[in-house]
């Protein structure tokens, strides 16, 4: 008998001993007995001494293996997000062996034949002067920021990089923050590069997800786009790795393990010794700071963007329905954006302030009118909404912090003859429906476009010629050190979606107009200015690490808490900044504790973390919530 140490594919668990009478490699998957389940598992460590205990035999060899970057990725992984190895090798994608027989490793130096040679059938992209340049220099670094204005032509310099990819017979990774992004890049990509791109995510139909998967591992797909899964897929002779909007937070998985699609992609550039280039129009600090960047002013349309500023708390005022009709009228297109998803953040009674919140989760429930509910967004618990007051009686219910439910019913209401469509995670909820709806918009079917984030994702709209925008003093405020970043941001990310055709206005709703105004023209002058606030305190000068506890019992949430930050008390090199309930203290029915870590270097945070960790502990480094 042979004996190999295994990893159960996503479970937290550690590795177990199994054995064998045939040889398995390092990297195969496959079947084994865990608590009279068959699971799936991967050799980590082979031909390991027999143990002294009895061991369960490995009950089938599959044909799936991961190669062994993908391995040192898991390992980087499970170190670097303090998680077990089966977490890791969960969120990928494994190789499999064509035919049955072992291929020659993945990671070998040599290429060899280069499955459905991409033919450069296509016209070559043409770039200016400028973007030739940004080229060169992105081209000079393995790993890059492009600093590009929105309209300034990012996409086009990718493209040019993925041509000579191609002529490399390498493949690409092109990273977006959000699967609504992937229906307007997939038309560009394979209008000019055909059947060699492949869109891979969450959203596509089992049979769609077969073919596209079929593909990759084929070697016929050149071009592997998509949100932050498509960096885990079985991809051999990779050459490059593109993370477009690289400030997007939905790069950062809120599950276990809590890692950073972005970071990960730079982690895979070192690995595979491979150029890795971040670009936004509004980075983060992080990148600004860290990675040589090209910086591409200006955009390619001509038009112009006038900026006006209505002092007011976040609602629907007479001056925006004024400026909605005369876009209205002129047979333009509008834009809305809101932080917030669903009618209002809150229910409160007007006359004894009675607020209603989640059954299970210590949040607010937002009001759902064309369901009649009020829904919580942590857990999903979902009530009808109230006529009166369940602690007083009164009928004097109002609300508080708009949300795209309800202005969507607002502005349909006051503009009944037009077409006025809502886009959020509410309405649109396949790719299909996100793949009518921009379509309707670009074609001048819809009017007025009432949405959330999902509006500022780098979508083309060729004839928005006003865009309104409320909520950034909520952004500004909120108890985060990101907060002016990420409100800025939005803002630029918002604006940049109107005037492409034609000269715009953007109505900003906001108290802080000059916040917004010294920096709306020139977002470099921002992050220099933001480099100096956070010296000494914040990311990217500090390594910060959240630890959460959670528990139905919410003393059991408490001990795990307290016995992990005693445990914390013996290490020197790192911060405990505060420890604590949670700001929201209860989600899905479990009372939420905290740990906020804070150290010059994550090593400091991994070894005390992973030193002083209990079971209830789960860890999120590099957090982007706080609340």
């Amino acid at each position: 008998m042979k004996y190999y140490q295994i990893s159960i594919i996503g479970s937290p668990l550690g590795e177990f001993t199994y054995e064998s009478s045939s040889s398995v490699e390092m990297g195969n998957i496959v079947k084994v007995h865990v608590k009279n389940r068959v699971v799936d598992g991967v050799v980590v460590v082979d031909e390991c001494q027999q143990p002294q205990f009895d061991t369960n035999e490995i009950l089938e060899i599959s044909e799936l293996f991961f190669s062994t970057k993908q391995i040192k990725l898991a390992k980087f992984i499970s170190t670097y997000y303090v998680c077990s190895l089966g977490d890791a090798f969960g969120i990928m994608m494994p190789f499999q062996h064509r035919g049955c027989v072992a291929l020659a490793s993945p990671d070998s130096e040599s290429h060899g034949d280069f499955i459905g040679e991409a033919k450069a059938t296509h016209p070559f992209i043409d770039l200016s002067s400028v973007q030739e340049d940004s080229l060169k220099t992105l081209q000079k670094h393995k790993v890059s920021l492009l600093f590009g204005d929105t309209g300034s032509g990012k996409t086009e310099i990718y493209m040019k990089y993925f041509e000579q990819m191609l002529l490399q017979s390498k493949r690409s990774i092109f990273l977006m923050p959000e699967i609504s992004l992937t229906p307007q890049m997939s038309i560009r990509l394979e209008k000019h590069f055909g059947e060699v791109v492949v869109m891979y995510h969450s959203k596509l139909t089992p049979k769609k997800k077969k073919e596209s998967l079929a593909k990759i591992r084929s070697g016929e797909a050149k071009i592997i786009a998509g949100p932050r899964s498509a960096l885990f897929l079985p991809i051999e002779d990779l050459g490059l790795i593109v993370v477009d909007e690289e400030h997007d937070d939905s790069y950062k998985s809120s599950s276990r393990p809590r890692y950073n699609a972005r970071d990960l992609a730079i982690y895979m550039g070192k690995l595979h010794n491979i150029p890795v280039v971040l670009g936004s129009a509004t980075p983060s600090l992080g990148s600004y700071v860290k990675f040589p960047h090209a910086r591409l002013r200006g955009g390619f349309f001509a038009s112009s963007r006038e900026f006006i500023y209505e002092r007011s708390a976040e609602v629907l005022s007479p001056l925006i329905f004024d400026a909605l009709k005369r876009t209205i009228d002129k047979k333009e297109q509008s834009i809305v954006f809101l932080p917030t998803r669903g009618n209002f953040k809150h229910l409160i009674c007007n006359d004894c302030g009675h607020h209603y919140e989640c059954a299970y989760c210590s949040i607010g429930m937002s009001i759902h009118h064309k369901s009649n509910a009020l829904k919580c967004h942590y857990c999903n618990f979902t009530q009808a909404i109230p006529q009166r007051c369940e602690s007083c009686g009164s009928h004097t219910l109002v609300s508080s912090r708009l949300g795209t439910a309800e202005a969507y019913k607002s502005i349909s209401e006051t503009f009944s003859g037009s077409n006025i469509e809502q886009f959020d995670r509410d309405t649109i909820t396949t790719a299909a429906k996100l793949k009518k709806a921009l379509k309707r918009f670009n074609d001048g079917e819809t009017d007025v476009l009432v949405g959330t984030q999902m509006l500022s994702k780098g979508h083309d709209y060729h004839g928005v010629t006003l865009a309104v925008v409320l909520g950034m003093d909520n952004m500004l405020n909120m108890g985060d050190y990101r907060a002016r970043e990420r409100a800025l941001s939005s803002l630029l990310q918002v604006a940049g979606r109107s005037g492409r055709k034609k000269s715009a206005k953007v109505l900003v709703q906001s108290f802080n107009e000059e916040f917004f105004k010294t920096y709306l023209d020139d977002y470099g002058a921002f992050l220099e200015e933001e480099k100096e606030y956070r010296k000494e305190l914040y990311p990217p000068y500090k390594k910060l690490a959240r630890i959460l506890f959670a528990h139905k019992n919410g003393a059991k949430a408490r001990e795990a808490m307290e016995q992990m930050h005693t445990k914390l008390l013996a290490f020197d090199d790192i911060e405990i900044v505060g420890y604590g309930k949670c700001g929201v203290e209860r989600i899905a029915n479990k009372y939420r504790f905290e740990i906020l870590l804070r150290a010059d270097k994550s090593t400091a945070l991994i070894q005390a973390i992973s030193a002083s960790k209990v079971n209830l502990a789960e860890v999120d480094m590099d957090p982007i919530e706080f609340a």
